[in-house]
């Protein structure tokens, strides 16, 4: 049995690594740009291991590489050769692995026993993410399976050959990509673990409009997928949106909302939410009862977040 299987089976709650490009903002860094956190992966790599580092030692179980925005496409149009935009994305593997081994050293051994080991996973960010036009929330992009499959199986390839735990396909919008990386798994990757989250404004359909019912349903069928559930979307929704999941599946759900601020991709700022007087931890409580094992903080949350899940589950 893998760790990722083995841990999804024995603990309560895996926590994950909350996000990059929102704590790179709130630290002072400049994301603007279609690279977004992937261009500190050229500038200034250290920073994005110490925030790795941050996470771990907060309590995340789960360190997800900074590669989210990092494509061949995008790091190729941001000037980099095809070798070196490899290279980049490999990077991404190796800051967050020795991020782990040097927060992991820091913990002390009562510390350590009370946890698992933190696994890396590989992020896969959507093609929407690319296009850095804000379609991770409307899911409206025209592109056939074919070419998707073609966009994403680099960077696969390139996240594997580095020994990640496994993949954490995120903020997907679109229900052909959904497709299109499943398919990829099944044909090239056959031993390869996943988790797939996606994004939701109403809680009852994922952003191209495809009924959350109807991708559960797809994912399910994959032994590959091991959990699905909702990501970077606000919190008000999950519990919908968990709910139409658990009609359709027994596999454990993943949950990490956004802080319910909402973003403008012409302006890239985002726009203030009404302020809720429910936590993250109570809210990842909540969620618990409807089948949630993976929880987390997505944009606009930060380390404190990761810490009060570790300290609260």
């Amino acid at each position: 049995m893998s760790r990722f299987k083995e841990l999804l089976k024995n603990q309560d709650y895996l926590i994950l690594h909350g996000p990059l490009g929102t704590e790179l903002e709130r630290q002072g860094y400049n994301v603007n740009g279609k690279l977004w956190s992937a261009k500190y992966l050229i500038k200034k790599p250290e920073i994005i291991e110490k925030i790795h580092e941050t996470y771990t030692i907060n309590g995340c179980d789960i360190i997800t590489s900074s590669s989210y925005q990092a494509t061949i496409p995008g790091l190729i149009d941001y000037g980099l050769s095809e070798s070196e935009a490899e290279d980049i994305i490999r990077l991404s593997v190796k800051l967050a692995k020795s991020a782990r081994d040097k927060a992991w050293g820091t913990l002390s051994d009562e510390e350590r026993s009370k946890r698992p080991y933190p696994l890396i996973s590989g992020d896969i960010g959507p093609y929407a993410a690319y296009l850095a036009d804000g379609s991770e929330y409307t899911g409206k992009y025209e592109i056939s399976k074919k070419a998707l499959k073609s966009f994403h199986r680099q960077r696969i390839a390139l996240l594997m050959d580095e020994g990640v735990d496994l993949l954490a396909v995120e903020t997907i919008p679109n229900f052909t990509e959904v497709q299109a990386i499943a398919e990829i798994l099944a044909e090239d990757y056959p031993d390869v673990e996943s988790y797939f989250s996606f994004t939701t404004q109403d809680g009852v359909n994922i952003f191209d409009g495809t009924p959350i019912k109807e991708v559960a349903a797809f994912c399910d069928k994959y032994d590959q997928i091991l959990a699905m559930g909702i990501n970077c979307s606000a919190p008000t929704i999950f519990e919908t949106a968990l709910k139409e999941f658990a009609q359709v599946t027994k596999k454990p759900l993943v949950a990490y909302p956004s802080s319910g601020e909402q973003y403008d991709a012409e302006t890239q700022t985002w726009k203030k939410a009404t302020v809720s007087t429910t936590s993250l931890l109570d809210y990842a409580k909540q969620w618990h009862e409807l089948g949630v094992k993976i929880v987390g903080g997505c944009c606009r949350t930060n380390p404190e977040d990761i810490k009060s899940l570790y300290q609260g589950l």
